[in-house]
C-alpha cells in the first residue's frame, strides 16, 4: 500500500480534521463545513483531490452507501487493513452509520459464497434498521 508523505499545508490540514473526525463517518461536504466553521479557506475540488490521495493511501476509507447518495469517508490511520471486513448499520431513524466489524457476519459471507456463489463486497455492504437509541424509543 502507497503511504504518503505529509508535505503540503492542505494534507497537513486534511490530516488534522480526519483525526477530529476519528470514529466517525464523514463526506467531503462534512470536511467542507469543518473548515468553514475555523474560517479556513479550501476548495471542495481540493478537497475531493486529496481525499482520493488518502484513501490511495489507506489512510481513509471509502464507502458507498447506494447510487443517490454521496460517498463517505472513515479515517484509519496509517493502521488501517483493507483485508477485515467492514460492514455497516445504517439507522433509519436518525441517518447514523455504525461501522461493524463481526465475525458471524464474516461467517455469513462464507455462507453466500458455498452454498450460493455469490461474493459479498463487506466494504459496501450496509444493514438498513434502527440504532439502539431510535430503537428504545420507537419501544416506549
Amino acid at each position: 500500500m502507497e503511504k504518503m508523505n505529509y508535505k503540503t499545508k492542505q494534507q497537513d490540514l486534511l490530516l488534522s480534521c480526519f483525526k477530529a473526525m476519528r470514529n466517525r463517518h464523514f463526506t467531503a461536504e462534512d470536511v467542507r463545513a469543518y473548515f468553514l466553521k475555523k474560517n479556513i479557506p479550501i476548495g471542495i475540488a481540493t478537497i475531493y483531490r486529496q481525499m482520493e490521495k488518502f484513501v490511495s493511501a489507506g489512510t481513509v476509507q471509502k464507502y458507498f452507501l447506494g447510487e443517490q447518495n454521496a460517498a463517505c469517508f472513515e479515517y484509519s490511520g496509517d493502521d488501517c487493513h483493507k483485508e477485515v471486513s467492514h460492514f455497516h448499520l445504517k439507522c433509519e431513524n436518525c441517518g447514523k452509520l455504525i461501522h461493524l466489524e463481526c465475525h458471524d457476519l464474516e461467517k455469513l459471507g462464507s455462507h453466500l459464497m458455498a452454498e450460493h456463489g455469490f461474493t459479498l463486497d463487506p466494504f459496501r455492504t450496509v444493514f438498513y434498521g434502527l440504532c439502539q437509541n431510535c430503537g428504545a424509543a420507537a419501544r416506549i
